[in-house]
């Protein structure tokens, strides 16, 4: 299975894939699944990839042959717009797929792709490829697309991810994401692979492949677990929680003995006030009239 995410800020771009293909107790493959094309100092794509990876292999060889040929007519060294981008590679997938069907139809060979990335003289954008060749983009409301297996690792970019959040945060943000998704789904897993591609930068700023023993991912995870318990330790209490902790209250007759206690304190260190008190008491009636 695959995870991956791609979100977009007002400040760039941000990638980040898992590298796992397949799982099971004899059966541990990994490709990469986050791919960069780029003409320096003109445009710089981001692919990432979900499904059949045969599919997905021939879009990537295509793309990258038609982008190295000066005769080819239309390619990503060509196109004017990040749509047109986002259309051609959806082409090369329904080919890819109609070729292979004809072959074989017992074989799913459907493939879901992510482009990201900026053209000269255009904003950064992120689309998402479906197996038909059609695609979406993200928007300010939901600035991230997910491919893979998606829903352990949504929750935190539904609660986080917003325009305005620094690249360094969303990227901090997309790991997270990951390895929920990792510690609730074996068939996700590492190395992760990461990318920052900056607002008019027209390169990739910052590349990392990230493990489990990967000294940042593996502070990053112990960070957040203990974080997340001690979130969870300090959310308001229930009603019966509150009511619990509550002083007791007093015995009554308490503030009586103490008084008792006190005022036989006063009359030992102050005899003659005793004496004068007793004196007092003495002269009285019940109602405290002499």
């Amino acid at each position: 299975m695959t995870y991956c995410v791609a979100i977009k800020c007002n400040d760039g771009l941000v990638f980040a894939a898992d590298t796992r293909t397949a799982a099971g107790v004899d059966d541990v493959r990994t490709y990469n699944k986050l791919h960069v094309l780029e003409v320096p100092g003109q445009r710089v794509f981001v692919i990432l990839s979900a499904g059949n990876l045969a599919t997905t292999q021939y879009v990537l060889a295509y793309a990258r042959r038609e982008m190295n040929d000066p005769n080819a007519t239309t390619s990503l060294r060509t196109v004017r717009h990040m749509f047109d981008a986002a259309d051609y590679l959806g082409q090369l997938s329904v080919r890819a797929q109609k070729q292979a069907a004809e072959a074989n139809m017992n074989v799913n060979v459907e493939t879901t792709l992510i482009l990201g990335g900026q053209i000269m003289g255009e904003d950064p954008a992120i689309y998402m490829i479906y197996p038909l060749g059609n695609c979406i983009s993200a928007s300010p409301e939901m600035p991230f697309l997910q491919i893979g297996e998606i829903k352990y690792g949504k929750p935190i970019l539904d609660r986080f991810v917003r325009p305005q959040v620094k690249l360094e945060d969303a990227a901090r943000c997309a790991l997270v994401s990951l390895d929920s998704t990792m510690r609730s789904n074996i068939s996700v897993g590492p190395p992760v692979d990461v990318a920052i591609l900056p607002r008019d930068g027209l390169a990739i700023s910052h590349s990392l492949r990230l493990d489990f023993d990967t000294p940042y991912y593996a502070s990053l995870k112990d960070s957040w677990g203990r974080q997340l318990e001690n979130a969870v330790r300090n959310l308001p209490k229930f009603d019966w929680e509150v009511q619990q902790s509550l002083p007791l209250s007093p015995h009554p007759g308490s503030n009586f003995v103490a008084g008792q206690q006190q005022r036989q304190v006063d009359a030992s260190s102050h005899p003659q006030q005793g004496w004068q008190a007793a004196q007092w008491s003495s002269d009285t009636d019940d109602s405290g009239r002499r």
